[in-house]
This record gives structure tokens, sequence and C-alpha cells, in this order.
């Protein structure tokens, strides 16, 4: 894996060492940040379930302001770390957080943290995605800024919600056996 472009361009980063996490591919990486690169720089960027924190420190490569990255494997955490140093990146600009994804989330709704610009949420593929849906969808005001937006990384075959809540599905965008949601929130939860 290598960061494709911005200011850590050209960076290998460490991958995980089994194949129970699967890393966002250089090639799909590269077509996200092709569709969200008019809106990157500056942003406070979530990466949910991390594994190695490629798509994080891509978000940080290219101008992101902040990067979260969070996931529940202590191994996870530690690779996403020494990515970060590889790449090295100031620690004021980043936290990383070993937690499942929906343990996270509830805690940031009661929290007082400040809501995420873009947030990339890529579980393994056998994972349930309607709880997550779910809390961004009863919560986006908290989770998401106003024009924020979720993308959810998925099997193609997968099927997801439209619509859940108070967040609507904008655009899919398929790439081999992956596919990208792109969720804002609906129109009557701005605020």
């Amino acid at each position: 894996m290598r960061i494709v472009a911005g200011k850590h361009r050209g960076r290998r980063l460490n991958s995980p060492a089994t194949l129970d996490t699967r890393p966002t591919s250089d090639r799909l990486r590269e077509t996200l940040f092709n569709v969200i690169a008019p809106r990157i720089r500056g942003v406070r960027f979530l990466d949910l379930c991390a594994g190695s924190g490629a798509v994080g420190i891509e978000a940080h490569s290219r101008g992101a302001a902040h990067a979260t990255f969070v996931d529940r494997s202590r191994k996870m955490r530690g690779l996403i770390e020494a990515n970060l140093e590889l790449c090295r990146v100031p620690e004021d600009e980043v936290r990383v957080v070993t937690a499942d994804a929906v343990e996270f989330l509830r805690k940031a709704v009661k929290g007082r943290l400040p809501a995420w610009d873009i947030v990339f949420f890529d579980p393994p593929y056998a994972e349930n995605y309607l709880t997550v849906l779910e809390l961004f969808g009863s919560n986006a005001p908290k989770l998401l800024s106003d024009d924020g937006i979720l993308i959810v990384e998925h099997y193609h075959k997968t099927e997801l919600p439209d619509e859940i809540g108070k967040i609507k599905r904008a655009r899919i965008l398929r790439q081999g056996d992956s596919a990208l949601s792109f969720y804002s929130k609906a129109e009557d939860s701005r605020s």
C-alpha cells in the first residue's frame, strides 16, 4: 500500500499481517479521493474501522486538518500509529482510538466532539452495517457537519438503504467487488 497523492505521496505503508483485515485498495482510494478532492482541504476526517489507517492518512496527505482513526483491534492501532510515524504526521493533527465503531459513535453523540466533515466507514464485509447507519441517521446533526458526508465501503452485492433517518444516499460508485455509498444529511435535517 502506498499514499497516492499529497504531501505524503509515494510513501509505502505497513500492511496488516493477516488477511482478516481487507485494506482499501490503492485504486479504490484514488477513485474515492478523486470524488471528494474539492472538499478535503481543512476538513475533520473520521476513518471508522480504520485498519491500517491508509484512508485517513491519505486524507491528511491531501489536506485534511485533522483525522481521527477508530479501530477495535489493538494490533491495528499499533499499525496505524506506525504508519502515522512513517509519514511523520504531527500528533496534534490526528487521534487514534481503540474502540468498536458503534461504541465510539455512541460516546461521540453524548460528548462534546465537533461533527465530522467526512466520515469513511469500512467495516469487514461480513459486518452488519445497519447499526452504524442508524446511529448516523438518528444523530446526523451531532455526527456530521452541515455539508458533511458519510462514505461507506461495502461489497458490491450488499444492499444498503437509500435513506435511513436523517441521512440519504446520494451516490453509489462501484469498482470491482467493492462499492462506495455516499450519504449526506437529508434536506430537512440540515442545521
